[in-house]
């Protein structure tokens, strides 16, 4: 697991969200910030939108590490001179598929060259050990709207980065995501899991977790007989990371 980790449940409401990750990332001058986003054809767009965000929360320079769709994250040369690494949003697949070839490679570069991470959405996600990458239906059954399905259609997990232990559904509260993320839980696909919401940030460091921003996290928990227990979290509160 590297030193820190930054999980924001996407929105674009509040720049102050990035804010812990830029101070964790700070050096003598403005933190080289390396943008990982999928480019679907948009990326330099795209980048800019997190840049933008970025700025806004504190000094720094944003630098683009665009990947083609269908390409892979090459973490060694990317991550020369970056202080700190935001995984970008976008259809978390994708990026699963984009950082397959390092899932082990990633996390060692980051703890050995102490450079904190933080996910955006989709790069929240993959945080996870096990990382819930979409779909909406658990045996044909909804369990989530389908348009948050990232072009899946039955629940998916699929191999993490594993810089958290816990599973990470993202957009909860705006998208209806925490019902997957239970399913998952539920079935034991994953240990455990948060749910973030929009303009919500979880920071993990030391084996606690702490929430900060607008909406909520959503810890969800199996119990000894298969179903799951939800605990829900506003700003301000912590609870250990197991």
């Amino acid at each position: 697991m590297s030193s820190s980790a930054f999980l924001i449940g996407g929105g674009w409401d509040r720049a102050e969200v990035y804010v812990p990750f830029l101070r964790a990332a700070g050096t003598d001058g403005p933190p080289r910030i390396g943008c990982l986003v999928l480019d679907e054809g948009d990326g330099d767009a795209q980048f800019a939108r997190w840049a933008t965000a970025l700025r806004r929360a504190g000094r720094c320079t944003p630098v683009p590490l665009l990947v083609p769709l269908g390409g892979r994250f090459e973490p060694e040369a990317a991550l020369a001179g970056i202080d700190g690494l935001l995984v970008c949003g976008g259809l978390t697949p994708a990026y699963q598929d984009a950082l397959a070839g390092c899932l082990e490679r990633l996390p060692e570069l980051l703890a050995a060259r102490g450079v904190p991470y933080a996910g955006f959405s989709a790069g929240a996600a993959l945080a996870a050990r096990r990382a819930v990458v979409g779909g909406w239906l658990v045996d044909g059954v909804p369990v989530c709207p389908e348009e948050t399905g990232e072009d899946l259609a039955e629940v998916e997990v699929r191999a993490g980065l594993g810089l958290v232990p816990f599973a990470v559904d993202v957009h909860a509260a705006q998208w209806g995501t925490l019902a997957r993320l239970v399913a998952a839980v539920g079935r034991g696909e994953v240990p455990y899991g948060v749910a973030v919401d929009e303009n919500t940030l979880l920071t993990v460091t030391a084996g606690e977790a702490r929430v900060s921003g607008a909406g909520r996290v959503h810890v969800v928990r199996p119990t000894a007989d298969g179903d799951a227990v939800v605990r829900s979290h506003r700003a301000g509160d912590g609870f250990p990371v197991a």
